[in-house]
């Protein structure tokens, strides 16, 4: 099984960025914990982040034919992002959404997720190890 790894703006300066939100582990880190699930569940990962939204737009169309699952931040397009939703659709590609922090305790403009319309299960506030829920999940689902 392979699974693509998707994350939004921002997120590569976790640790940095508003640590009291986020954490204080690293980018770096947070792509280990990603690689040690891969490793756990058996499962080929690919991880990508931009601060771009085109760019996560046509990764996700590159996705097709090619993974079997996505895990997706989209971050600050969370909110915004009707093409990425579209994306995510046109490839009917399981996806599992993943937010560091629980986006339903902050801002009310944080409480509308377009992706999160596609995908089948959304996990918030579980820091990292939401990743890892997210590909134990889509292993135990999709896993061939």
């Amino acid at each position: 099984m392979k699974i693509l790894v998707i994350n939004g703006p921002n997120i590569n300066m976790v640790g940095i960025r508003e640590p009291s939100i986020y954490g204080a582990q690293t980018y770096e880190e947070l792509c280990r914990t990603i690689d040690a699930a891969g490793a756990e569940f058996g499962v080929e990962i690919e991880r990508y982040q931009s601060n771009y939204e085109g760019d996560l737009v046509t990764k996700i169309q590159q996705a097709y034919g090619v993974f079997d699952g996505i895990v997706i931040n989209p971050a600050a397009y969370t909110h915004t992002s009707v093409a990425i939703l579209d994306a995510l659709k046109a490839v009917s590609i399981p996806a599992v959404e993943v937010h560091i922090s629980d986006i339903s305790q902050r801002e009310a403009f944080r409480q509308l997720s377009y992706p999160g319309m596609y995908c089948e299960k959304t996990i918030k506030g579980h820091g990292f190890a939401g990743y890892r829920e997210a590909i134990q999940y889509l292993a135990e689902k999709y896993g061939k």
